[in-house]
């Protein structure tokens, strides 16, 4: 049985892979922990977070989900606080470059997570977009703190509420991504990169990522993302969309 996340060395570059595209909690605490051992290892110099060649990561299990919903809102939600919160904090605060290398689909917590990275590969392919509305949620992973910085408060606005999916090139427009290469050569772009910056100035390239985090207002972010996904997580409206999805059927949402 294959584990849900890996992790390789490749002298000071560290590479994180998701196996799967859809985030069990057994991928979820791998996740996180692989995070923390690289964050806490000084021979680290620089990180590349991958997914496999079809999906970066499209975000929750949502079968799993399903089952966690039984035991209600608050127990199925609680997943934002311990895992996707704490890995957005990872990435986001460790004192070292992440470079994300999304190939395939970037949807939903797999969305935060790309944003959540200091450096973005595109593959020519790749479909990104944030998807929570879909199943009657609002976002979490951070977005409402990373999406309107990278896009502008308007687009992000359209994107959550019309729950549209947009390109890599949309992406480059908008100053999400500097580049895009084709999808066999994302892997070994982001390693380049990494690896560059793993050569440089790690002390300063920290030093720069705190100056350019406002800490109180993402640790407000995420804690109002956990707040308010539960509140969406207990509606008719996400129990209905969570079946339809899994039924393959179209949702219907009722406002409620």
């Amino acid at each position: 049985m294959s584990t849900p996340v890996s992790l390789d060395r490749d002298d000071a570059v560290a590479t994180i892979t998701l196996a799967g595209p859809a985030l069990s909690t057994e991928s979820k605490v791998a996740l996180r922990d692989a995070l923390a051992t690289v964050a806490d290892d000084a021979t680290v110099r620089a990180v590349v977070l991958a997914g496999g060649p079809k999906a970066f990561c499209v975000g929750q299990d949502l079968t799993e989900h399903a089952a966690a919903l039984e035991g209600g809102a608050e127990a199925a939600f609680a997943t934002v606080e311990e895992h996707y919160s704490p890995i957005v904090w990872s990435l986001m605060t460790m004192p070292k470059p992440v470079v994300a290398a999304v190939t395939g689909a970037c949807v939903g917590a797999g969305l935060g997570l790309a944003l959540a990275c200091d450096h973005r590969v595109l593959a020519s392919g790749a479909t990104l977009g944030t998807a929570f509305t879909g199943i009657g949620l609002t976002f979490d992973s951070g977005l409402s703190f990373t999406l309107p910085r990278a896009v502008g408060h308007a687009r992000a606005g359209e994107l959550v509420l019309l729950g549209t999916t947009f390109t890599a090139e949309d992406a480059v427009a908008w100053g999400v991504s500097g580049e895009i290469v084709a999808t066999n050569a994302v892997l070994a772009r982001a390693t380049e990169v990494a690896g560059r910056l793993a050569a440089g100035p790690t002390v300063a390239f920290a030093e720069s990522k705190a100056l350019l985090l406002d800490v109180p207002a993402l640790e407000a972010a995420l804690a109002a993302e956990a707040a308010a996904q539960t509140r969406c997580g207990a509606t008719t409206d996400h129990a209905g969309a969570v079946t339809a999805f899994l039924n393959r059927e179209r949702p219907s949402f009722v406002g409620a």
